[in-house]
């Protein structure tokens, strides 16, 4: 049995679309089910539209997904470059070989002629169709045009009728008529081949057995067969994943939120979770089960468990995932993750984390709980690091009411009394007081969450009271009391 094969192959114009990553991770999830090889290649010949910094990018966020790749830039391989602007001299070689079997040939229409022809098809309500109009030009009149430097591009020549029916592992027999199609362009004037013949040129020579991709992609699946047969190739295995589309059923955009995994990162989402979330577009276990890993999710992959509809895009469900890793990670994980955040904004620098260490993991470990991305962990961490001056409105209503300045005066007293200040002492103490004062322990912690953090909702009483310290607590507690008597 051939060892399979697969690629995955982005255009460097900017960030790794989310669509990209879940691209990369079935295939990936393809490579690593059958023990075969995932190959990364760049598609880099669309010059108009690269970005500097895209293909370092796309680099880092596969890395961080961990989806490593058996081939390509950074790891090497047999069968380079890996890289399609450095492949130019080798797609070269086959557009002379379809050349010279007259297999393809020179067209040397100008753009106002092209444009002349698309819009008489227009005003009859045609689709446009090349008219191959340079299709069997004598030998003779294209050397001469070629000697004169007349502009070209080459195009290959296909059936001007009949049917094609691709078999799709995914959606089954897919049938395509041919009198649909024309006789595309697989080399442009500028001398870049296109996306069609180079894709052929470099799945055939990377020797990629199952090309997985995008549904929108599958258009172009007869073209490229089209091409693999003139060329007397093996044709490779074809699967096309469903769409995803926006919650509105329309196409993803920016206008509907994040769309890149480094947006989400910096949102503060986890690598897990994301790897999550994507497996599950389109794709279902045997199980009915939300929290799936990379590993388990190989035992059970197969393509024929994907489903044929389209995918909707549901960052709700993503941010629910992100709070159940963020919980459930081990904390070692999420420290390392956070640790930019918090030193991005300005809360703490890499030098105090080192020294403070076994404090950070501490809030780490308590805050994380309550939260949904490592924002949030930074936001609800903020008042362990600075002091604030307004106090939650709606909880200054609800509990700095009459009486609250006594009994948080008291709860200072008793906290300022202890031996030791640690989490079992003041969890005894807050105990104490609400039987002292016959009240429910909820009854006197929620004016103490308040008086300590500014907000209602915060991790548990004590561990905020050891992590503030006992003179920082007792701080707070004056000056919530101060602030209850001046408004009464």
């Amino acid at each position: 049995m051939e060892e399979v094969r697969v690629r995955f192959a982005p255009s460097p114009t900017g960030y790794l679309h989310i669509g990209g990553a879940r691209t990369a991770l079935f295939n990936w999830l393809f490579a690593r089910k059958h023990n075969g090889k995932l190959v990364l290649r760049i598609e880099d010949t669309d010059t108009e539209r690269l970005k500097a910094d895209s293909v370092s990018q796309i680099l880092v966020s596969l890395k961080w997904l961990g989806l490593n790749w058996d081939e390509g830039p950074e790891v090497g391989g047999p069968n380079g470059p890996y890289f399609q602007s450095q492949r130019l001299e080798i797609y070269k070689k086959y557009v002379d070989q379809l050349l010279q079997e007259g297999k393809a040939y020179y067209c040397f229409c100008t753009p106002a002629e092209l444009e002349a022809q698309r819009e008489k098809q227009r005003q009859a309500k045609q689709p446009f169709r090349y008219a191959r109009t340079c299709r069997d030009l004598p030998k003779e009149e294209v050397e001469k045009r070629l000697a004169a430097g007349a502009p070209h591009s080459i195009r290959i020549k296909i059936p001007v009728d009949g049917t094609m029916t691709v078999h799709d592992l995914i959606h089954g027999d897919v049938e395509f008529d041919l009198t649909q199609f024309d006789d595309f362009v697989i080399v442009k004037s500028n001398g870049i081949p296109t996306y069609n013949f180079a894709v052929v040129i470099d799945d055939y020579m990377m020797q990629i057995t199952h090309v997985l991709r995008a549904e929108e992609h599958l258009s172009n699946t007869p073209k490229q067969i089209l091409i693999y047969e003139a060329l007397g190739f093996k044709v490779p295995k074809f699967g096309h994943m469903p769409m995803i589309l926006a919650p509105d059923r329309s196409k993803l955009s920016k206008r509907h939120g994040a769309t890149s995994v480094e947006e989400f990162r910096s949102q503060g989402y986890l690598a897990p979770a994301i790897v999550n979330y994507l497996t599950l577009l389109g794709w279902a276990p045997d199980a009915e089960q939300e929290i799936i890993d990379l590993p388990a999710t190989v035992k059970e992959f197969e393509l024929e468990k994907m489903s044929k509809k389209a995918a909707i895009y549901d960052t709700k469900k993503l941010t629910w995932l992100n709070g159940h890793y963020l919980n459930n990670l081990p904390l070692a994980d999420i420290v390392k993750e956070a640790e930019p955040f918090f030193v991005d904004s300005g809360l703490v620098t890499d030098a105090w984390i080192k020294e403070h260490q076994e404090f950070f993991n501490h809030l780490i470990d308590v805050v994380r709980v309550r939260v949904k991305t490592l924002k949030e962990v930074v936001d609800a961490s903020t008042y362990f690091f600075k002091d604030f001056t307004e106090y939650d409105a709606k909880g200054v209503a609800k509990q700095f009411k009459e009486g609250s300045a006594e009994l948080l005066q008291y709860c200072r007293e008793q906290l300022a009394a202890l031996p030791e200040f640690t989490l079992a002492s003041t969890e005894k103490c807050y105990n104490d007081i609400a039987t002292a004062k016959g009240l429910g322990l909820g009854k006197v912690i929620q004016p103490s969450r308040l008086a300590l953090t500014g907000r209602t909702v915060s991790p548990g009483m004590f561990d905020v009271m050891t992590l503030l310290g006992r003179e920082k607590t007792l701080a707070r507690l004056d000056a919530a009391i101060k602030y209850i008597k001046d408004h009464q």
